[in-house]
This record gives structure tokens, sequence and C-alpha cells, in this order.
């Protein structure tokens, strides 16, 4: 398919995996992500990379630069320009958070699923993002 088109709210909804990238193109990067109760994905920075996120089901807290916070809700969206140090967390102990990000340009493998972020981890380890 050239290109992307699909139901990416329920696509989003029905993830249940850390991150799985549907779509790589040359210059953005469609990834859906789900995040357990209280997970993070841990405090991190792309040089080169504006990231868009939209939040599908649940609340997240985005943390930028290690101390500028915002709760980010169901329906609303976050851009995390650049060299900008950024953080999410799953503000909910009980309900999973949902979510998917744009990335400019692409960040991840073309095909990458990681089910888990201790899987996530251990590709960014090997050099795989």
């Amino acid at each position: 398919m050239t290109g992307y088109t699909g139901p990416i709210e329920k696509q989003t909804l029905k993830n249940n995996y850390f991150r799985r990238v549907l779509f790589t193109g040359k210059h953005a990067q469609l990834v859906v992500m789900c995040l357990q109760p209280a997970e993070e994905i841990g405090n991190e920075v792309h040089p080169n990379v504006d990231q868009f996120f939209r939040i599908e089901e649940g609340e997240a807290k985005f943390v930028f630069n290690g101390k500028e916070t915002h709760i980010v809700k169901n329906g609303e969206a976050a851009i995390v320009p650049a060299g900008t140090y950024h953080n999410i967390i799953n503000t909910s102990k009980t309900k999973k958070l949902k979510l998917y990000t744009i990335y400019s340009p692409p960040n991840h493998p073309d095909g990458t699923v990681h089910k888990t972020k201790a899987d996530a981890e251990k590709a960014e380890a090997k050099g795989h993002h």
C-alpha cells in the first residue's frame, strides 16, 4: 500500500503491545503504543526528531526537560520538539494508556514490534530502536 489509511483510533485501542510500527515513510513514522498501569517510557531525547502524540484512552503525564509537566487526557495531543528531553507516564495504577505517535523523521526500523517495554530496552541496547 502507498502510505497509510485505516481506523487509527480502533487500531490504537486494540493494541496491547508497548510499541508497534504501523507505517514508515521517508519523513514520518506512525506508531501505536500501550503503557501498562503506572508504566513510563523513561526519560529520552531525540536530537533530530519531532514527535506528535495523541492519547486515545487513559491519561498521561508528560515531563519535558525533567521539570515541566503536563497532563494529557483521552482525545488530547502533545508535540515534543526535537532536542527536548521527555518522559511519558501512565497516571493510572489500574488502566492501560493507549496512544499513537508520529515521529518525523522515522525513529524505529520499519515493522518494529516491541511487545513489552523490556523488549524495547533490549532492542535499543543492541542499537535497534
